[in-house]
């Protein structure tokens, strides 16, 4: 009898199941969205304001508060006026007199000081950043669904980055001067990037959009302008080092011709634009601000704007005019303990979120350095920058370029951080704790160190008399001392002598109908 042999197949590995999706994790990056930047930004709360903000948060809140649809009318009706000056931009114009009357309503209801409404509505803008960042990575990293999906690592670990990015780098940095106006401005421009990346299919009313709103953008503000690259270089990164899109495939895709038209809308309105400025500037008397120049010098400060977003060299300009030891004290206490109260539950749950490949990080980096590159030529080729900026400030001074390449440049660092390997993730998140409790107590020592001038007081004065508005005689009577007081500090500059008397005084009859100051009641 012949024994058959039987051959048992060897039983098959079970296969690893795919984790599965985690959305709740979005409601922890959301909440550290929101709640970093506040942390790193609250110490600036009582700064006084500067520069045009002295006077347009009056201004504007008293023309549009009790109609606040006459500021597109208000604009349009001041377009050629600021076209003739080169400085056209009256949808970014439109937006920061909606965030002046934003600021005047919240004093009027809450009886706060314009000071701490501003710095709220700056605050807020930051928020919209920081999140408008998360959404760019996360739209450039996953291949699927976005929010209904798990979060990568990257999405964990850049709300910590960009705020710890938010630092009052001088008097020019968006954090101090129009930050509401640049943050939401940049937030724009980088949500713009994120739709063209996660656009599947182009519809007919897609392309409509697309070709308004490149038209739109040229009219909008000068950071505005990048919002068209951008995209460009987002779709085309993202189909190359995450989709690993073929050339061809990619001038095809629906994100490619999407930003195609976006270009489309954007130049022959920004082409014929700047062609009517020139005519009127060609002879100079126009706004500095908006003045561009192309030279060799340009090549050299380009890599040096592109490094300006790096916190300790805008530590050292926030507490240039600090005394003593500005780290100590009670405010790095605090900051140190909220942000790791937060990262301590971000540090638990960095296994669930998603790891992106190495190639992708990559891509995300690459588009990275396309951001702060674009942000870094808007003050590479400024006059502003040139005649307001030397030596070392070049390094360290902020300026509206900030509001692109800090983002940027916390978004390349995150992305080079964690291709350095997979245990790297911690190690960021310790190191951005450190680095965000430090700017939080650099802008405790910029905004001690502010409230010693002068000027800073008076202004602050002045908000406080307008955000608790007294009507009576006594009232009047402190309130006329103010203006005298700031007119006597301007006694030799008659336009600031006038936007303080005018701006004052629309803001009271709007507030509680009567002038700042009425010299009659005194008399």
């Amino acid at each position: 009898m012949t024994a058959q042999t039987v051959t048992i197949p060897a039983a098959r590995s079970p296969e690893t199941p795919e984790r599965p999706e985690n959305p709740r994790l979005w409601g922890h990056v959301a909440r550290r969205c929101v709640l970093v930047p506040a942390i790193v930004l609250t110490p600036l709360l009582a700064v006084a304001p500067s520069r045009d903000h002295r006077f347009n948060v009056y201004w504007h809140g008293g023309l549009f508060r009790d109609d606040p649809a006459a500021i597109v009318s208000h604009t349009i009706a001041s377009g050629d006026a600021y076209l003739r000056l080169g400085n056209f931009r009256p949808l970014g114009r439109m937006l920061e007199k909606s965030l002046d009357l934003a600021a005047f309503t919240g004093m009027q209801q809450l009886g706060l000081p314009a000071t701490v409404m501003l710095r709220a509505v700056s605050i807020l803008a930051a928020i919209a950043l920081t999140l408008a960042v998360v959404v760019l990575a996360e739209s450039v990293l996953n291949r699927g669904r976005l929010l209904g999906g798990t979060p990568s690592v990257v999405s964990l670990l850049l709300p910590y980055a960009v705020g710890a990015g938010f630092v009052a780098a001088g008097q020019d940095s968006t954090v101090i001067l129009f930050g509401g106006l640049y943050f939401s401005t940049a937030a724009v421009v980088l949500l713009i990037a994120a739709a063209a990346c996660r656009l599947d299919r182009l519809r007919w009313w897609n392309g409509v959009l697309a070709v308004t709103a490149g038209a739109a953008l040229a009219i909008f503000n000068e950071p505005a302008y990048f919002a068209v690259p951008l995209a460009t270089a987002a779709v085309l990164l993202r189909g190359r080092f995450v989709l690993g899109m073929s050339p061809r495939q990619l001038i095809g895709s629906p994100g490619a011709r999407f930003a195609g038209l976006l270009w489309a809308g954007f130049l022959p309105v920004f082409a014929t634009v700047r062609w009517i400025i020139r005519g009127f500037c060609a002879d100079g008397g126009c706004y500095q601000g908006s003045d561009l120049i192309v030279d060799a010098r340009t090549i050299l400060l380009l890599p040096v704007r592109m490094t300006a977003w790096l916190p300790p060299l805008q530590w050292r300009a926030a507490t240039d005019a600090a005394s003593g030891d500005w780290w100590r004290g009670v405010v790095p206490v605090v900051a140190v303990v909220l942000l790791a109260a937060l990262a301590v539950r971000t540090h638990v749950i960095l296994k669930e979120a998603a790891r992106p490949d190495r190639r992708a990080l990559t891509g995300l980096a690459a588009l990275a350095v396309v951001i702060i590159a674009c942000g870094a030529l808007l003050a590479t080729l400024s006059v502003a920058v040139r005649a307001a900026m030397s030596g070392a400030q070049l390094w360290e001074q902020g300026w509206r370029d900030s509001a692109l390449t800090v983002p940027g440049g916390m978004l390349l660092a995150v992305s080079l951080l964690l291709l350095a390997g997979r245990r790297a993730a911690v190690g960021a998140l310790v190191a951005l704790v450190l680095c965000g409790t430090v700017s939080a107590t650099a802008n405790r020592a910029y905004a001690g160190a502010t409230a010693t001038l002068k000027t800073a007081q008076l202004d602050n004065r002045i908000a406080a008399a307008m955000g608790g508005f007294e009507r009576s005689k006594a009232g009047n009577v402190r309130r006329c001392a103010l203006l005298d007081e700031a007119l006597l500090t301007n006694r030799h500059k008659p336009f600031l002598q006038e936007r303080y008397t005018d701006s004052l005084d629309l803001a009271a009859r709007t507030l509680a109908g009567v002038p700042f100051c009425d010299r009659a009641v005194i008399g």
